[in-house]
């Protein structure tokens, strides 16, 4: 007689996530929760708007898990058909940012560390952290990461209007492209109700700590305090900008008098400059949004430790 499945997990599989590795990826990922005697029901699609229908089909049906198999865009879908519900959100990261799968601690340039790592801890209770929620207008969407309504929301903004070249190039173009037009920005922000004008190059909210693959802009963040990280970034010069970006690569540039940092329940940034607004490397909008945390909303297969990291 065959053991008990232990667990019945959704296996959602984004195969054009770097340049389609992810089918190869996925397929690996549900063959060891198998081996592992879990009941899988892997879900292949053709496109991320089908993948979204059947991974939303089969959450209702409550599983013990959602593992999601692909970049931060499937991740962030990930996020909007689990929060508030009880099934555990996994990441086996194969794309080029993964940055929610750093902040969690899941090893993000090595799918199969991260499977094995999903093997070994899906037995155990998962972990209970906040999600961001922005809302523009009548429209709402949940982030497990960052807010981005800055320099880095118009370089996400060049990047996706360019048609060349293919992959992470195409973001450097859009930076270096965006460096050389850099100019200040107007801010209208509320924090906590506290209202103040801004004229600055940045302004990130963080649940977690990196965007951009990695790059470290909330080092201090944790996914499980009940609040949210603004980073605001004072107006800065051309190569100024440039040398702090260097410092936010590593997250040294808190010590920078001119980068300041509020921890807050809730922000709503307001702009005349036309600013675009991204969650987690997601388009949200044109500014005004109100960015607000929801404690305790998100269960995630991920190391212990990670969370409060």
């Amino acid at each position: 007689m065959e053991p008990t499945p232990r667990r019945r997990v959704v296996v959602a599989i984004n195969p054009s996530a770097s340049s389609g590795r992810g089918r190869g990826v996925g397929d690996a990922v549900v063959d060891a929760l198998r081996a592992a005697g879990h009941d899988v029901v892997p879900l292949r699609e053709p496109t991320v708007e089908a993948l979204a229908a059947a991974a939303r089909a089969q959450v209702l049906t409550l599983p013990h898990a959602l593992v999601v198999v692909g970049g931060d865009g499937v991740v962030n879908l990930g996020v909007q058909l689990v929060v508030g519900v009880p099934v555990a959100l996994a990441i086996v990261p194969t794309g080029t940012g993964n940055d929610m799968a750093r902040t969690l601690g899941i090893p993000h340039d090595d799918p199969e560390a991260a499977t094995r790592l999903l093997v070994s801890l899906l037995d155990r209770p998962p972990l209970v952290i906040d999600a961001g929620r922005v809302t523009r207008g009548d429209e709402s969407t949940w982030f497990g990461c960052i807010v981005s309504a800055g320099f880095d929301a118009v370089v996400n903004e060049r990047t996706n209007a360019l048609r060349w070249p293919a992959g992470r190039r195409r973001y450097d173009l859009a930076l270096l492209i965006e460096l050389l037009r850099l100019r200040p920005l107007s801010y209208r922000l509320e924090l906590d109700g506290d209202s103040r004008e801004v004229r600055g190059t940045l302004v990130t909210v963080g649940n977690g700590r990196s965007f951009g693959g990695g790059m470290t802009v909330l080092p201090h963040a944790r996914l499980d305090d009940g609040l949210l990280d603004v980073l605001i970034v004072e107006r800065l010069g051309r190569l100024q900008f440039l040398r702090l970006f260097l410092k936010v690569a590593k997250g040294t540039h808190l010590a920078d008098p001119r980068v300041h940092v509020h921890r807050v329940r809730k922000v709503v940034i307001e702009s005349g400059d036309g600013i675009v607004a991204y969650a987690d490397g997601e388009r949200v909008g044109p500014l005004p949004v109100t960015v607000e945390v929801a404690p305790g909303v998100l269960h995630v297969i991920a190391p212990a430790a990670s969370a409060s990291a």
